[in-house]
């Protein structure tokens, strides 16, 4: 994707995939100044080494504690997460906004953080993240409470995804649905965290993070009850790489094309 845009765009620039360890991370970040790297994207379980090493992180990436994508500038090192982004873009694309919509999230990882960070820095009402009582329910609390001092008008709530009763609730004052877990990805295409199907109605919009399958069993059953919108994670995919590559190059990603070059070749 990033190669397309750039050779689109006439951008003198390659996209290259390199296996950097954990502890690496520190002696990667000081060849991108050396050899003077313009950026790059970072993957699991890089994020939190590579924030931690960085000049300045964005507003997303400090609140979350991690980056997944990385500006040089003239040997100074911003940090930036553009999952959260690419999550709301994705909605936008789609004719959604999330300012001033009461939300729903299932999960506390990575993505689902980046989701609700940026879902409250973008003006959403309410956040209420539900997961299991793992080791990540203590990190959406710190999350909940980070939010609760920098957006202070977006109320965030944090519950045990067992509480059946409280789910049912929240999601009956929800606009906006989103399941930012591994339920549902393959090789579990059978599992959704939405047992009762009386939960989805005409006015909710249902957002998936997963992208294979293009379409999970959540996202299907939301379609059958006839959702407002049901969307999996493919454009949520393609528009955090477009956040990134306007962050390379201060250019748009030319994704309308770029999508189309996908479908015609994406089966060869």
């Amino acid at each position: 994707m990033q190669n397309y845009g750039f050779q689109a765009c006439g951008v003198d620039g390659a996209y290259l995939a390199f296996d950097i360890k954990e502890e690496e991370v520190p002696e990667f970040v000081k060849s991108m100044r050396l050899l003077n790297i313009q950026g790059c994207n970072v993957t699991m379980p890089n994020k939190t080494a590579a924030a931690q090493n960085m000049d300045e992180l964005s507003p997303a990436a400090e609140l979350i504690g991690a980056v997944n994508t990385i500006v040089n500038r003239d040997g100074k090192l911003y940090g930036h997460i553009t999952d959260g982004e690419g999550f709301v873009a994705n909605l936008k694309d789609h004719g959604i906004g999330v300012e001033g919509k009461d939300i729903v999230i299932f999960g506390a990882g990575g993505a689902a953080t980046a989701i609700q960070v940026q879902c409250a820095l973008d003006g959403a009402e309410s956040i209420s993240i539900f997961n299991p009582k793992d080791p990540f329910f203590a990190r959406a609390e710190s999350t909940a409470e980070k939010l609760s001092k920098e957006t202070p008008d977006c109320k965030v709530s944090v519950f045990d995804l067992a509480d059946e009763a409280k789910l049912k609730e929240e999601v009956a004052n929800a606009d906006i649905l989103v399941n930012a877990t591994l339920a549902g990805m393959k090789p579990h295409e059978e599992l959704t965290l939405i047992k009762d199907k009386s939960m989805f109605r005409p006015d909710l919009v249902v957002a998936d993070v997963v992208y294979n399958p293009a379409e999970t069993r959540m996202v299907k059953e939301a379609k059958e009850a006839g959702c407002k919108l049901a969307i999996g994670g493919k454009g949520m995919l393609l528009w955090q790489g477009a956040a990134a590559y306007k962050l390379y190059t201060g250019l748009e990603m030319p994704t309308a094309e770029y999508q189309k070059f996908q479908e015609e070749n994406e089966n060869k």
